[in-house]
């Protein structure tokens, strides 16, 4: 790997590591600290996602203005300033307000990262979006670990873990990421691309996978809320279930050369790829759903991850092969957007479920949400291969 995508990865595995103290610890925060309900908690990371996504679709855009490297600082500083006051003050409302503002800087982080990984190893196909991928889940293991441990220690540490954690993220990207040519081909602007570009197949082909992509965000992030407070009902330690997450993300780093294998020996395309996933996922909601001693919730978490080391850096690498030149920062911005909508309509949508019609009716939804995720996949890239062959007839009949 080219040495600036190693300090991408570096900065990915700080930043997620950051993230990793206070994401899987927020929906028990608000129900069992500050004594809300599943669906006031779900409407709060709601908020959260939402602005993430905003965050994202800013982020992309500004990739494609000022160069990945002022977007990355600008997101990093929103993230501190907000985290700082979240430190000192986490009481309910300020809670509230906190946690957007860092949905929306942390939001622009991302889509900058992922196109300038792209960026600077272009010949290397789905490899930088794979590695940035695994520096991702090694900060969610040690986040997710040490994590446990400040909040059982004691819960307010949490916010300055955090915040210490963002303070070195923004170092690396300070001396580390100026430096870096992030794409160096001709940028375009919008109406450009408009003036020019007549065809937009390829963005519905984008968005069309991206349903997927959504739909597995939202059955996944019901991990990080309404299966982490079913944990807690059926007697499970916040150690034990942020161990869960360090599982997780060791397995990906860990695991990462057998499924390397797997997905170069047997899945030849990202099609493929994606909806071997989407049915791994299937099998791991339907073990959660009869889960009632830690070591299923152990198997469900496994068989959660090796989906996930399919599905998860297939959508970057698709958006990257899709993106206009110029454009990649947009086309990654679309499809952190869309990440983020799953995250933000995940814990308002199983929250509400739970609460009307109870856990085993959740895992029966998500289910079948995966069935619709593989029915889109099998056909995002339909009219792209329409396209096609209409252009090498009209070409065989001029020639």
């Amino acid at each position: 790997m080219p040495k600036a995508l190693w300090l991408l990865v570096l900065g990915m595995a700080i930043n997620v590591t950051g993230s990793s103290f206070l994401w899987p610890l927020n929906t028990i925060y608000i129900h069992d600290i500050l004594g809300k309900s599943l669906s006031v908690a779900g409407l709060v990371l709601m908020l959260n996602a939402g602005a993430s996504v905003i965050g994202n679709l800013t982020g992309g855009y500004l990739f494609d203005k000022i160069g990945g490297y002022k977007s990355i600082l600008l997101g990093i500083g929103i993230t501190i300033v907000a985290l700082i006051g979240m430190t000192f003050n986490h009481s309910w409302t300020y809670y509230i307000i906190f946690l957007t503002i860092i949905g929306f800087g942390s939001g622009i982080v991302f889509p900058s990262m992922y196109a300038m990984a792209g960026s600077v190893w272009k010949e290397g196909g789905r490899k930088p979006f794979n590695a940035m991928y695994v520096s991702q889940n090694v900060g969610v293991a040690i986040g997710a670990a040490l994590g446990g441990l400040v909040a059982n220690y004691r819960f307010d540490y949490i916010f300055l873990a955090n915040t210490v954690t963002y303070v070195i993220f923004l170092a690396i990207a300070i001396w580390g990421y100026k430096g870096i040519v992030a794409n160096p081909s001709k940028q375009t602007t919008l109406l450009n691309q408009t003036t020019k570009i007549k065809d937009y197949t390829k963005l519905y082909a984008l968005l069309t996978v991206s349903v997927g992509y959504f739909l597995c965000w939202v059955g996944y992030v019901q991990w990080q809320t309404t299966i982490s407070t079913h944990t807690q009902g059926l007697g499970i330690s916040l150690k034990q279930y942020s161990l869960l997450w360090t599982i997780n993300g060791a397995l990906i780093v860990f695991a990462q050369p057998i499924i390397s294998y797997i997905v170069n020996r047997f899945t030849k395309t990202l099609k493929m790829q994606i909806n071997v996933g989407l049915i791994i996922f299937m099998v791991s909601f339907a073990v959660v759903g009869v889960a009632e001693q830690y070591m299923a919730f152990v198997a469900a978490m496994i068989i959660l991850t090796i989906g996930e080391m399919f599905v998860w850096p297939a959508i970057p690498t698709v958006a990257n092969e899709l993106a206009p030149k110029g454009r990649e920062g947009f086309y990654q911005g679309i499809v952190n957007s869309i990440a983020t909508g799953g995250r933000m309509i995940g814990p308002l949508f199983g929250g509400l479920l739970v609460d009307f019609y109870g856990m085993n009716m959740l895992f029966m939804i998500l289910i079948i949400l995966m069935f619709i995720g593989i029915f889109t996949t099998t056909i995002y890239d339909r009219k792209i291969k329409q396209r096609e062959q209409g252009t090498t007839k009209l070409t065989k009949s001029v020639s």
